[in-house]
């Protein structure tokens, strides 16, 4: 009858799938509150297992503490703004409409008020490219080129620890905890390689699918592999 596909392995939650949390330090935020002239002073840099990029922890004047993003230059002892009259200096926050185009950006809001959601893995960053009417253009790090609400947050700079993937990993071992470290399903082996009972890729001469890879949205689990719901296939 064969076993589980692994969608369902995966879905049912055991431990072998399951997210180091203990390991993780607690929500990353927007580098400062929202309030116009906060500022906030660096008084540690920290290594956090459950992500790419280093983070900084800030204090804020009524001594509460707050875990940001590290960009690229800043150090212990530095004070990050926030607000239309800050700086246009690394680790600061402003509104995109306040920010010089050319400008590297990262940790963007996709609402006003949302908090940061893009280019924020180490060593990302976006270019604001222009302002137009009720709207900023942003080149982001795959190169797609998106419009923002000019009123976004945004932290100027690059994130830090740029270069990680650098280093070869050199051994399986170590590829292996680096991705058990963030709960990732680590090895994935491709569908042609296991047995018909695993994957309906399975079996068969050769390593091809077989039959076709365009797959319904429809379709029930265990039989949607491949391209879902494809517009088209083939090389254009």
């Amino acid at each position: 009858m064969g076993k589980r596909i692994r969608a369902q392995r995966i879905g049912r939650g055991s431990p072998t799938y399951k997210a180091r949390t203990s390991k993780r330090r607690r929500k990353v935020e927007l580098p400062l509150r929202a309030e116009e002239g906060e500022k906030a002073r660096v008084v540690d840099i920290l290594h956090d297992p459950s992500r790419t990029a280093p983070v900084a922890r800030v204090r804020y004047s009524d001594d509460q503490e707050r875990l940001v993003l590290a960009p690229e230059g800043i150090k212990v002892g530095d004070v990050l703004e926030c607000g239309i009259s800050a700086s246009i200096d690394p680790g600061n926050v402003l509104p995109l409409a306040e920010i010089p185009e050319g400008t590297p950006i990262h940790n963007i809001e996709t609402q006003p008020g949302a908090g940061g959601q893009f280019a924020r893995a180490s060593g990302c960053y976006a270019t604001l490219l222009a302002h137009e009417v009720a709207r900023a253009i942003v080149e982001m790090p795959s190169g797609e080129i998106r419009a923002f609400d000019p009123k976004c947050r945004a932290t100027i700079g690059v994130v830090a620890g740029g270069g990680r993937k650098e280093k070869p990993f050199v051994k399986a071992g170590r590829k292996n905890k680096s991705m058990k470290a963030k709960g990732k399903l680590y090895p994935r082996v491709s569908g042609v390689a296991m047995n018909v009972v695993d994957h309906p890729f399975g079996s068969g001469r050769g390593r091809h699918a077989g039959r076709p890879r365009t797959v319904s949205r429809n379709a029930p689990p265990g039989q949607k592999v491949g391209l879902l719901s494809a517009r088209r296939s083939g090389k254009r």
